[in-house]
């Protein structure tokens, strides 16, 4: 029996052996099934997809920087420019690692080395060496990492010296912003800097991802898309770690426009130097076109501290100086313009039929408003007899403008004047241009919640009060006057070239709403007391005008930046400097064909308008009319159209 049952367990076992082989076999079966279908859906089915991947893995795309576009004065004179230099680099993965008690440093340990041996050599800043650590450790360690831009010739020595000490510091060459034209030209052209977060991100991240600098103010800035360029790239094939192997396709980048500015560099030069050491701004203005011939604000800064990033010592100089040399006077400063606004309001009475060219007002010394006992003075004590609008401007007789202004109430006189530009941005080429303030009963009420009173109006009427104009929008209004009410908008560029073409594209002015002429006559009437201003034996700048070759047109201003208490008298010499009146002259010139208009405004100046400002825009009518010699030049408005700028 027991012999029996040993025969039916081992045929059982073999039995379910078999079983279990089958299943075991059914279920390997099954598996290689499972993994062929999944090697057949994994390279044929889903191979363009994990090729993508492999490529974008193995290929990358780089940005190339665009060369930035120069820029030119009128005459081809480069304002802004690509100049070669040196930058120190440093590549992590080169770093020698020594050891140290058996044990090899850290990198971390070797780069602070480095640095510390570097700055025995170059001068390094704490933020310099804090940027630097920051970007490397974002950076791969074959990557070269900037640490200090534009090496002088000094440090560039004393790094090749020490060379063979300083395994993984490199010295690159690059092509670096410089601006030759100096304090002078800064306001005007601008400058570039490092591109912040805030930029950033309001910019083409695609055209940007190469580039370390974008414009910060003036042309540079308003002109960035023009002078930027557009960014090239290279599909480079790499490796695991991400270094490149080889350049597998390229397009190159195209190189920014080069702008042909209006501005004439011996003109900007001339009106910076003939201001001396007094703080204010000058603008030149061809009224034929609206080309801006010069346009300076003084104190200046060198824009090339700023290229690369300047130093808080430096920086801290200039933002502290008390004279505010960072302030674009030009563009933004507010200035009471005295008796320059006497033309304007002259005309205004003039072309409403407040008064016509034959109207005579007798001029004591003295205006007063009804029912009140305060007299409002004239500059001349006594005052000057009977006078009409063109000899009250001749002679800039405070108390005709004084009823004048009376007359036409300070609304009139806002509504009139406003079509000059006053009180409104010009529309120059450049962001950030001051409005001024030309005031009215209902800005008033805006701005305070009061009421306009009377006084206010006769003060108004010669410039002073509330009334606030830049430098700009008085060269511009002055243009329109000389023009007979054409007006242009003020423009800084007047030409592009793209790199490498021979060609200048050349831009047409813009017209601006030009003010009606109700009477030519009256027009004639303003514009004869402006030249009598200059020409006539009794005229405030009688002194510009002898010997002059060509008849000017001007009118001077004086303005008071305090109020004198009664009975105190002005004293340039003895009263603080800051507390001087401000001189201001507008001119233009020749009178019967207007080729240049000038702005000026001296402030804290020992004299007035007439003897402080006028000899300046003498200087310059001169330099423009005489020496660059578009006095007679009957196509100043076109002149060097066919003008070829190569770079």
């Amino acid at each position: 029996m027991s012999s029996l049952h040993h025969i039916k367990d081992e045929h059982a076992e073999k039995s379910l052996f078999r079983s279990r082989a089958k299943i075991a076999f059914f279920l390997i079966l099954i598996a290689l099934v499972i993994l062929a279908a999944r090697f057949t859906y994994l390279q044929v089915w889903k191979y363009g997809s994990f090729r993508a991947q492999a490529d974008k893995n193995r290929i990358r795309i780089q940005t190339v920087a665009p060369s930035r576009g120069m820029i030119y004065d009128r005459n081809g004179i480069l304002l802004a420019e690509n100049k070669p230099a040196y930058r120190l680099e440093i590549t992590t993965e080169r770093l020698v690692r020594p050891r140290v008690a058996g044990k090899r440093i850290s990198l971390s340990q070797a780069l602070d080395s480095t640095l510390d041996e570097l700055e025995l050599l170059v001068t390094i800043t704490p933020s310099q060496r804090n940027r630097f650590l920051r970007v490397s450790r974002q950076s791969k360690p074959f990557q070269a990492v900037p640490l200090r831009l534009s090496l002088n010739e000094r440090e560039l020595s004393r790094i090749a010296v020490n060379r063979h000490r300083l395994p993984g510091v490199e010295i690159t060459p690059y092509l670096n912003r410089y601006y030759p034209g100096g304090k002078a030209m800064t306001h005007l052209i601008g400058y570039v800097g490092r591109i912040d977060e805030s930029e950033l991100a309001g910019l083409d991240r695609e055209n940007y991802q190469a580039n370390t600098h974008i414009g910060k103010t003036g042309v540079e800035r308003y002109r960035e898309a023009l002078l930027h360029g557009e960014s090239g790239f290279e599909k480079v094939e790499t490796n695991a770690q991400g270094r490149v192997l080889r350049v597998l396709e390229r397009e190159d980048p195209r190189a920014g426009q080069d702008l042909m500015l209006a501005v004439d560099v011996r003109l900007q030069l001339a009106a910076w130097e003939a201001m001396s050491e007094y703080s204010g701004s000058i603008v030149a203005i061809d009224p034929n076109n609206g080309d801006v011939l010069a346009m300076v604000s003084k104190p200046g800064f060198d824009a090339n501290l700023f290229v690369n990033g300047i130093t808080q010592s430096d920086y801290s100089r200039i933002l502290n100086a008390p004279d505010r040399p960072l302030y674009n006077r030009a563009l933004k400063g507010g200035y009471e313009p005295g008796s320059t606004f006497k033309p304007f309001v002259a005309l205004a009475g003039l072309e409403s039929g407040t008064i016509n060219v034959e109207t005579r007002v007798f001029s004591s010394g003295e205006f007063y408003l009804p029912n009140v006992s305060r007299p409002y003075r004239d500059w001349r004590p006594g005052g000057h007899g009977w006078v009409t609008a063109r000899s009250a401007l001749q002679k800039s007789v405070n108390t005709y403008f004084y009823e004048l202004g009376v007359k036409l109430g300070i609304d009139n006189m806002h509504d009139y004047i406003q079509q000059f530009g006053f009180g409104q941005p010009t529309g120059i080429d450049l962001y950030g241009e001051g409005v001024g303030i030309l005031p009215s009963r209902g800005w008033k009420r805006a701005r305070f919640n009061q009421p306009w009173y009377p006084g206010e109006t006769v003060i108004a009427a010669i410039g002073q009060g509330y009334n606030v104009v830049t430098p700009l929008q008085l060269a511009s209004a002055t243009a329109t006057l000389a023009m007979n009410g054409k007006r242009y908008i003020p423009r800084l560029v007047r030409g592009l070239k793209k790199y490498g073409h021979k060609d200048v594209d050349w831009l047409s002015p813009t017209e601006g709403v030009p003010v009606p002429v109700v009477n030519p006559l009256n027009w004639a009437e303003v514009r004869g007391g402006m030249e009598d201003v200059v020409n006539s034996s009794t005229g405030t700048a009688r002194k510009i005008g002898k010997g002059a070759t060509y008849r000017i047109a001007g009118k001077s201003g004086t303005a008071q930046v305090f109020g004198l208490a009664k009975g105190q008298k002005y004293d340039a010499s003895t009263i603080d400097r800051r507390l001087r009146n401000n001189a201001l002259f507008v001119a233009w010139a020749p009178v019967e064909a207007p080729k240049i208009v000038v702005a000026i405004i001296i402030e804290h100046a020992m004299g007035g308008g007439s003897s402080t400002a006028a000899p300046i825009a003498l200087i310059l009518l001169d330099k423009w009319l005489i020496e660059a010699g578009h006095l007679e030049d009957e196509t100043i408005s076109s002149q060097i159209q066919d003008q070829q700028v190569m770079r």
